[in-house]
């Protein structure tokens, strides 16, 4: 069950189910219980545990499989698919570069947009 104690509902479930991993009581290639029976056990929405599940997806923890479920990776396997602090940062930081990039485009596609509609921009197109 969730606690009311500030700490968002989805974090403490991901909390719990990645005590249980590790702690081997979900062992590799064990399924995960249902989204709908882990809302139930957890009390909170099918959303909520969605992101939970999700949070441990990205981490590496489990994999979800189409049609069939979401199961504990092996270790091994979750090592090896979590990304590396130094692969992260340098991801991040390409990302920044390429929103700021984005953003500069975007302003000056919007100079040009609003000099092209305004009324001295439409007088000297006809």
């Amino acid at each position: 069950m969730v606690k009311h104690t500030g700490r968002p509902a989805y974090l403490q479930i991901a909390d719990d189910l990645r005590a249980q991993i590790r702690g081997g009581s979900l062992a590799p290639g064990t399924p995960l219980p249902s989204t709908a029976r882990l809302a139930e056990k957890y009390d909170a929405s099918l959303s909520v545990v969605k992101m939970a599940v999700s949070l441990l997806r990205n981490e590496g923890l489990v994999i979800g499989q189409q049609g069939k479920g979401v199961f504990v990776r092996d270790p091994a396997e979750a090592a090896s698919a979590a990304p590396a602090g130094g692969d992260l940062a340098s991801e991040v930081a390409e990302l920044r570069s390429a929103v700021q990039e984005l953003s500069a485009r975007l302003a000056k596609v919007e100079q040009q947009l609003a000099t092209s509609t305004s009324p001295a921009g439409r007088r000297g197109s006809r």
